[in-house]
């Protein structure tokens, strides 16, 4: 019996291979003599990194770069396993696990780290970079990536504005004559898991500036920030970002790279699902295990998980679901592939205590759930 676990990483608690080999273990409690084919994946968040490379033999690189509020980071970088390609994880840069709670502050965050980590990759020859944009403590819509990459952002008096992305209140005018030339023959493709537009009630600011420290008066004024930016890039540039679906990735990151280094938007989770062969590891494949931290109803917007619960059940597959927990709207993954679905944490258990064993309450989980799967499949 071939059976392949293809997770993404368990946020806060476990990497894309820790959640894999969890689940493998779980696996063999009820199917000790199966074929275990691990694939772990993800979707432009956390582990997207390690994914592509890991999966197509490739090699990781470090380069020192600026973090989120100026310090000194050291940042992990890629080249796939094809030689040419390269992957940057904003997060490395300007992630938020890169600051304490005390100094998350988006009115004052900024991307630079990221534009010196691409800055590094065509230093190094590369001229395909993969960018996923998941997990940034930033609002800055990319312009930090953009000064560290020769743009410039001005004020009406020309001077340059501050980093942050309050600083963008005062924008007046966009100088892209100092952009590194190299990024004229490059190709740049961004990977994200979400589709929210740059501005508005659904847009960066109002969706993820709380997680990131901003109040509701700073999600207020980010908001219209980010809006005075879609404007002046209208102005100057003559592309409109207000609506493009993803532009609000990362803090509006999303739509930064395509008015300024002219990236193209596409879902981390099929480019990761595509580059780690999840069609041929499928092949011959009795059933599929797959998971991610929570699952809810945000999972059906193409997260890794539901991508590959979809790419199965195309082939009759059965799935089974690993959540940390299942969150609200979760009922409606099955729509999506799922044949069964398991949460962590089966009876009262603390958060705190859930976060301490991760792997131990995963493993569990996917026991529990595979029996529940083989029963259900059994009485068919």
């Amino acid at each position: 019996m071939k059976i392949v676990i293809a997770p993404q990483a368990f946020k806060g608690s476990l990497s894309t291979s820790k959640a894999a080999d969890a689940i493998a273990r779980g696996t063999r409690q009820v199917f000790p003599n199966a074929e275990l084919v691990l694939v772990p994946v993800a979707d432009g968040g956390d582990g997207t990194l390690d994914a592509l490379i890991n999966a197509t033999t490739g090699s990781f690189h470090t380069a020192t770069v600026s973090g989120p509020l100026g310090q000194p980071v050291s940042a992990r970088w890629g080249v796939l396993g094809d030689g040419a390609t390269v992957v940057v994880e904003a997060a490395q840069a300007c992630g938020l696990a890169l600051l304490t709670e005390q100094d998350r502050t988006p009115l004052k965050t900024s991307s630079y780290g990221v534009g010196e980590l691409i800055r590094h990759t065509l230093d190094a020859g590369y001229r395909r970079i993969i960018i996923g944009l998941g997990g940034s403590s930033t609002n800055d819509g990319a312009a930090g990536l953009l000064r560290a990459l020769g743009g410039k952002l001005l004020d009406e008096n020309g001077v340059d504005l501050r980093p942050g992305g309050a600083s963008l209140l005062d924008l007046s005018r966009i100088d892209l004559s100092g952009m590194d030339s190299r990024l004229q023959d490059s190709e740049i493709i961004i990977a994200t898991d979400v589709t929210n537009p740059l501005c508005g009630p659904i847009g960066a600011a109002a969706t993820f500036g709380p997680q990131k420290g901003a109040t509701p008066k700073d999600v207020a004024m980010l908001d219209a920030a980010l809006a005075r930016m879609a404007g002046v890039i209208t102005q100057d540039l003559g592309i409109d970002v207000l609506d493009i679906s993803g532009g609000g990735a990362a803090g509006g990151m999303g739509a930064g790279l395509v008015a300024f280094l002219g990236a193209k938007i596409e879902w981390g989770a099929d480019i990761v699902c595509d580059a780690v062969g999840l069609a041929g590891h499928l092949d011959g494949a009795e059933l599929v295990i797959t998971g991610e931290g929570r699952l809810d109803w945000q999972t059906a917007y193409n997260k890794a998980p539901v991508a590959v619960a979809r790419r199965a059940a195309a082939r009759d597959i059965p799935v089974l679901g690993v959540g940390g927990s299942l969150g609200p709207g979760w009922r409606g993954l099955y729509k999506e592939g799922f044949t069964t679905l398991s949460g962590m944490v089966s009876g009262p258990v603390s958060l705190d205590d859930a976060l301490a064993l991760p792997e131990t309450h995963l493993t569990s989980a996917t026991g529990r759930g595979l029996k529940r799967l083989r029963y259900a499949l059994s009485s068919v």
